[in-house]
């Protein structure tokens, strides 16, 4: 069992929001949080429509990633 899913908006073969549109399409409620290298408005939106919980733009800092997690776990 996994507590979150950390994928790449665009992964060879089956791309993260593809990814994401099965897992929520399957019933599976896990946290997903969509990393990119697009920064623009509308990638980010793209993502939250396909069923992702939280979007970061690369490159990515250490403390960027762990302010993401503790915001998606975040009671």
């Amino acid at each position: 069992a996994y507590d979150l899913v950390i994928t790449d908006v665009q992964m060879p073969v089956l791309d993260g929001l593809e990814a994401t549109r099965l897992l929520r399409k399957k019933g599976v409620a896990i946290p997903v949080l969509a990393m990119s290298a697009h920064t623009l408005v509308e990638e980010k939106e793209k993502c939250f429509r396909a069923g992702v919980d939280a979007y970061i733009a690369k490159p990515i800092s250490k403390d960027e990633l762990i302010k993401s997690i503790i915001d998606i776990f975040k009671v």
